[in-house]
């Protein structure tokens, strides 16, 4: 039986998106995903510029973009439908 593909999440790293609430949220996602057993299943990773910087903090989860979302619950309940879905 094949193993079910991880789900991957990109946060911008760059400065705009970095300081406009980024840093917070991969902080806050590594610790979601640790408590709720999730480490297997995400793939969380970071990148310098995802070239959104007007309309960040720009996540990436699965094929569909995001921006300007800011608070980290919001985020993982993103992240939630997508493992659902």
């Amino acid at each position: 039986m094949a193993e079910k593909e991880k789900l991957r999440v990109e946060l911008c790293m760059g400065s705009s998106c970095f300081a406009r609430g980024n840093s917070t949220i991969l902080m806050s996602l590594e610790e979601l995903v640790e408590q709720n057993g999730l480490a297997g299943r995400i793939d969380l990773e970071g990148h310098l510029c995802l070239g959104k910087c007007n309309s960040g903090p720009h996540i990436k989860i699965g094929e569909t973009e995001y921006s300007g979302i800011s608070d980290p619950e919001a985020v993982f309940d993103l992240i939630r439908k997508a493992l659902e879905g």
